[in-house]
Protein backbone atom coordinates (compact mmCIF):
# COMPACT_ATOMS: atom_id res chain seq x y z
CA UNK A 1 0.00 0.00 0.00
CA UNK A 2 1.38 3.38 -0.96
CA UNK A 3 1.01 5.80 1.92
CA UNK A 4 2.07 9.41 2.20
CA UNK A 5 2.05 11.22 5.52
CA UNK A 6 3.58 14.65 5.89
CA UNK A 7 3.79 16.20 9.35
CA UNK A 8 4.14 19.96 9.74
CA UNK A 9 4.08 20.19 13.51
CA UNK A 10 0.39 20.04 14.39
CA UNK A 11 -0.77 20.01 10.76
CA UNK A 12 -0.78 16.60 9.06
CA UNK A 13 -1.44 15.67 5.43
CA UNK A 14 -2.35 12.02 4.70
CA UNK A 15 -2.69 10.20 1.38
CA UNK A 16 -3.64 6.53 0.76
CA UNK A 17 -3.94 4.81 -2.62
CA UNK A 18 -5.57 1.57 -1.43
CA UNK A 19 -8.42 0.86 1.00
CA UNK A 20 -7.36 1.10 4.62
CA UNK A 21 -10.01 -1.31 5.84
CA UNK A 22 -10.13 -0.40 9.46
CA UNK A 23 -8.11 0.86 12.34
CA UNK A 24 -8.49 2.31 15.80
CA UNK A 25 -7.42 5.60 17.18
CA UNK A 26 -7.36 7.26 20.59
CA UNK A 27 -8.06 10.93 19.92
CA UNK A 28 -5.78 12.57 22.48
CA UNK A 29 -6.12 16.13 21.10
CA UNK A 30 -8.98 18.05 19.53
CA UNK A 31 -8.72 17.75 15.75
CA UNK A 32 -10.08 19.74 12.80
CA UNK A 33 -10.00 17.55 9.70
CA UNK A 34 -10.70 18.27 6.04
CA UNK A 35 -11.66 15.48 3.65
CA UNK A 36 -9.79 16.40 0.47
CA UNK A 37 -10.66 13.24 -1.48
CA UNK A 38 -12.30 9.89 -0.76
CA UNK A 39 -14.55 8.90 2.13
CA UNK A 40 -13.88 8.40 5.82
CA UNK A 41 -16.20 6.42 8.12
CA UNK A 42 -15.74 6.96 11.86
CA UNK A 43 -17.46 4.98 14.62
CA UNK A 44 -17.52 5.88 18.31
CA UNK A 45 -19.15 2.61 19.36
CA UNK A 46 -22.69 3.94 19.07
CA UNK A 47 -22.89 5.98 15.87
CA UNK A 48 -21.19 5.88 12.49
CA UNK A 49 -20.18 9.16 10.87
CA UNK A 50 -19.43 9.36 7.14
CA UNK A 51 -17.31 12.18 5.77
CA UNK A 52 -17.25 12.70 2.01
CA UNK A 53 -15.07 14.89 -0.19
CA UNK A 54 -15.17 18.50 0.99
CA UNK A 55 -16.39 17.66 4.49
CA UNK A 56 -14.88 19.44 7.49
CA UNK A 57 -15.21 17.82 10.91
CA UNK A 58 -14.19 18.58 14.48
CA UNK A 59 -13.27 15.71 16.81
CA UNK A 60 -13.24 16.13 20.57
CA UNK A 61 -10.22 14.92 22.49
CA UNK A 62 -10.16 11.93 24.83
CA UNK A 63 -12.30 9.52 22.85
CA UNK A 64 -11.94 6.18 21.09
CA UNK A 65 -12.79 5.87 17.40
CA UNK A 66 -12.66 3.20 14.70
CA UNK A 67 -12.11 4.32 11.14
CA UNK A 68 -12.31 3.11 7.56
CA UNK A 69 -10.56 5.11 4.83
CA UNK A 70 -11.91 4.66 1.30
CA UNK A 71 -10.11 6.17 -1.73
CA UNK A 72 -12.31 7.17 -4.68
CA UNK A 73 -12.32 4.83 -7.71
CA UNK A 74 -8.90 5.10 -9.36
CA UNK A 75 -7.89 7.88 -7.00
CA UNK A 76 -6.34 8.64 -3.63
CA UNK A 77 -7.74 9.13 -0.14
CA UNK A 78 -6.51 12.52 1.07
CA UNK A 79 -7.08 14.39 4.30
CA UNK A 80 -5.63 17.41 6.06
CA UNK A 81 -5.79 17.52 9.85
CA UNK A 82 -5.02 20.20 12.42
CA UNK A 83 -4.25 18.92 15.92
CA UNK A 84 -5.08 21.36 18.70
CA UNK A 85 -2.98 20.20 21.65
CA UNK A 86 -3.52 21.47 25.17
CA UNK A 87 -0.46 23.72 25.25
CA UNK A 88 -1.48 25.48 22.02
CA UNK A 89 -4.98 26.08 23.36
CA UNK A 90 -3.72 27.27 26.75
CA UNK A 91 -1.41 29.76 25.02
CA UNK A 92 -4.32 30.95 22.85
CA UNK A 93 -6.53 31.26 25.93
CA UNK A 94 -4.01 33.55 27.64
CA UNK A 95 -3.22 35.59 24.53
CA UNK A 96 -6.84 36.26 23.59
CA UNK A 97 -8.47 36.15 27.05
CA UNK A 98 -10.93 33.39 26.18
CA UNK A 99 -11.93 30.62 28.58
CA UNK A 100 -14.44 27.86 29.11
CA UNK A 101 -17.42 29.01 31.17
CA UNK A 102 -19.40 25.80 31.58
CA UNK A 103 -19.35 22.08 30.93
CA UNK A 104 -20.46 21.48 27.35
CA UNK A 105 -22.13 18.29 26.09
CA UNK A 106 -21.21 18.77 22.42
CA UNK A 107 -21.21 15.58 20.36
CA UNK A 108 -17.95 13.70 19.94
CA UNK A 109 -17.92 14.79 16.29
CA UNK A 110 -19.18 18.05 14.77
CA UNK A 111 -19.49 18.46 10.98
CA UNK A 112 -19.10 21.88 9.32
CA UNK A 113 -20.65 21.46 5.88
CA UNK A 114 -22.12 24.97 5.73
CA UNK A 115 -19.16 27.14 6.70
CA UNK A 116 -17.72 28.85 3.58
CA UNK A 117 -15.06 30.54 5.72
CA UNK A 118 -13.69 27.22 6.98
CA UNK A 119 -13.88 25.72 3.48
CA UNK A 120 -11.92 28.65 2.01
CA UNK A 121 -9.39 28.36 4.83
CA UNK A 122 -8.90 24.62 4.23
CA UNK A 123 -8.50 25.05 0.47
CA UNK A 124 -5.87 27.72 1.09
CA UNK A 125 -4.12 25.43 3.58
CA UNK A 126 -3.93 22.73 0.89
CA UNK A 127 -2.27 25.26 -1.42
CA UNK A 128 0.30 26.02 1.28
CA UNK A 129 0.90 22.27 1.69
CA UNK A 130 1.42 21.72 -2.03
CA UNK A 131 3.76 24.69 -2.33
CA UNK A 132 5.84 23.65 0.68
CA UNK A 133 5.04 26.75 2.72
CA UNK A 134 3.97 24.68 5.72
CA UNK A 135 7.59 23.71 6.25
CA UNK A 136 7.93 27.12 7.94
CA UNK A 137 6.94 26.69 11.65
CA UNK A 138 5.90 30.36 11.82
CA UNK A 139 3.35 29.78 9.05
CA UNK A 140 2.03 26.69 10.83
CA UNK A 141 1.63 28.60 14.10
CA UNK A 142 -0.21 31.40 12.34
CA UNK A 143 -2.55 29.06 10.45
CA UNK A 144 -3.43 27.13 13.62
CA UNK A 145 -4.44 30.36 15.38
CA UNK A 146 -6.55 31.27 12.37
CA UNK A 147 -8.21 27.83 12.46
CA UNK A 148 -9.17 28.28 16.12
CA UNK A 149 -10.70 31.71 15.44
CA UNK A 150 -12.71 30.40 12.48
CA UNK A 151 -13.87 27.41 14.49
CA UNK A 152 -15.16 29.68 17.25
CA UNK A 153 -16.92 31.89 14.72
CA UNK A 154 -18.58 28.88 13.07
CA UNK A 155 -19.67 27.37 16.41
CA UNK A 156 -19.29 29.67 19.46
CA UNK A 157 -20.32 26.83 21.81
CA UNK A 158 -17.04 25.08 21.08
CA UNK A 159 -15.34 27.63 23.34
CA UNK A 160 -16.48 25.56 26.30
CA UNK A 161 -14.98 22.44 24.71
CA UNK A 162 -11.69 23.81 23.40
CA UNK A 163 -10.73 25.63 26.59
CA UNK A 164 -11.84 23.00 29.09
CA UNK A 165 -8.47 21.74 30.31
CA UNK A 166 -9.80 19.28 32.89
CA UNK A 167 -8.90 15.61 32.60
CA UNK A 168 -11.69 12.99 32.35
CA UNK A 169 -13.75 12.73 35.52
CA UNK A 170 -14.79 9.54 37.23
CA UNK A 171 -17.62 7.93 35.28
CA UNK A 172 -19.72 4.76 35.33
CA UNK A 173 -17.41 1.87 34.38
CA UNK A 174 -20.24 -0.51 33.47
CA UNK A 175 -21.83 1.86 30.94
CA UNK A 176 -18.47 2.89 29.49
CA UNK A 177 -17.15 -0.65 29.04
CA UNK A 178 -20.42 -1.92 27.57
CA UNK A 179 -20.02 0.74 24.87
CA UNK A 180 -16.28 0.44 24.30
CA UNK A 181 -15.31 -3.20 24.95
CA UNK A 182 -14.56 -3.77 21.25
CA UNK A 183 -11.73 -1.21 21.19
CA UNK A 184 -8.32 -2.90 21.29
CA UNK A 185 -6.57 -0.54 23.70
CA UNK A 186 -4.52 -1.08 26.85
CA UNK A 187 -6.20 -1.18 30.24
CA UNK A 188 -4.43 2.00 31.31
CA UNK A 189 -6.26 3.81 28.48
CA UNK A 190 -9.62 2.51 29.70
CA UNK A 191 -8.63 3.56 33.21
CA UNK A 192 -7.73 7.09 32.11
CA UNK A 193 -10.96 7.56 30.16
CA UNK A 194 -13.04 6.49 33.16
CA UNK A 195 -11.19 8.93 35.42
CA UNK A 196 -9.21 6.37 37.44
CA UNK A 197 -5.72 5.15 38.08
CA UNK A 198 -5.03 1.68 36.69
CA UNK A 199 -5.13 0.11 40.15
CA UNK A 200 -8.45 1.80 41.02
CA UNK A 201 -9.90 0.84 37.65
CA UNK A 202 -9.06 -2.84 38.18
CA UNK A 203 -10.47 -2.80 41.71
CA UNK A 204 -13.71 -1.04 40.73
CA UNK A 205 -14.06 -3.25 37.65
CA UNK A 206 -13.91 -6.50 39.62
CA UNK A 207 -16.46 -5.19 42.14
CA UNK A 208 -18.94 -4.55 39.32
CA UNK A 209 -18.27 -7.45 36.92
CA UNK A 210 -16.95 -10.11 39.31
CA UNK A 211 -13.89 -10.85 37.17
CA UNK A 212 -10.72 -9.19 35.92
CA UNK A 213 -10.94 -6.73 33.00
CA UNK A 214 -8.90 -9.04 30.77
CA UNK A 215 -11.16 -12.05 31.31
CA UNK A 216 -14.33 -9.98 30.93
CA UNK A 217 -13.15 -8.32 27.72
CA UNK A 218 -12.24 -11.66 26.10
CA UNK A 219 -15.55 -13.26 27.11
CA UNK A 220 -17.60 -10.26 25.97
CA UNK A 221 -15.87 -10.12 22.58
CA UNK A 222 -16.24 -13.86 22.02
CA UNK A 223 -19.94 -13.77 22.94
CA UNK A 224 -20.51 -11.03 20.40
CA UNK A 225 -18.48 -12.96 17.82
CA UNK A 226 -20.61 -16.10 18.33
CA UNK A 227 -23.78 -14.07 17.87
CA UNK A 228 -22.52 -12.42 14.68
CA UNK A 229 -21.36 -15.73 13.21
CA UNK A 230 -24.34 -17.88 14.20
CA UNK A 231 -27.22 -15.41 13.99
CA UNK A 232 -26.07 -12.85 11.43
CA UNK A 233 -24.09 -15.08 9.08
CA UNK A 234 -21.01 -12.89 9.28
CA UNK A 235 -17.55 -14.11 8.33
CA UNK A 236 -14.74 -14.37 10.87
CA UNK A 237 -12.39 -12.39 8.63
CA UNK A 238 -14.87 -9.50 8.60
CA UNK A 239 -15.51 -9.23 12.34
CA UNK A 240 -12.33 -10.00 14.28
CA UNK A 241 -10.95 -6.45 13.99
CA UNK A 242 -14.36 -4.96 14.83
CA UNK A 243 -14.30 -6.88 18.12
CA UNK A 244 -10.83 -5.84 19.25
CA UNK A 245 -8.73 -8.85 18.19
CA UNK A 246 -5.30 -8.07 16.75
CA UNK A 247 -5.28 -10.81 14.12
CA UNK A 248 -7.42 -13.63 12.74
CA UNK A 249 -5.31 -16.47 14.16
CA UNK A 250 -5.55 -15.09 17.70
CA UNK A 251 -9.30 -14.73 17.33
CA UNK A 252 -9.71 -18.27 15.95
CA UNK A 253 -7.60 -19.78 18.73
CA UNK A 254 -9.54 -17.96 21.49
CA UNK A 255 -12.91 -18.78 19.89
CA UNK A 256 -12.15 -22.51 19.61
CA UNK A 257 -10.89 -22.61 23.18
CA UNK A 258 -14.12 -20.99 24.39
CA UNK A 259 -16.67 -22.87 22.27
CA UNK A 260 -14.88 -26.05 21.20
CA UNK A 261 -15.37 -25.23 17.53
CA UNK A 262 -13.46 -23.06 15.11
CA UNK A 263 -15.26 -19.99 13.74
CA UNK A 264 -15.43 -21.68 10.31
CA UNK A 265 -17.68 -24.37 11.77
CA UNK A 266 -20.22 -21.69 12.67
CA UNK A 267 -19.59 -18.93 10.19
CA UNK A 268 -16.92 -18.71 7.55
CA UNK A 269 -13.63 -17.15 6.55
Amino acid sequence: MKTTRQDYGNIVYSCYVQLSRQGEHFVSDHVISYQVAGDLILSDGVNDYRSEKGSIRFLKRNQLLKFTKQPPPGGEFQSLSIHLDQQTLQDFSLAYDVASEKKCSTNSLVVFDSSPQLKTYMDALMMYQKSGQLSDPRMVELKIKEAILLLLQANPELKDVLFDFNEPGKIDIEAFMSKNYHFNVNLDRFAYLTGRSLATFKRDFEKIFGKTPGKWLLQKRLQEAHYLLAEKGRMASDIYMDLGFEDLSHFSFAFKKQYGLSPSKIGGF
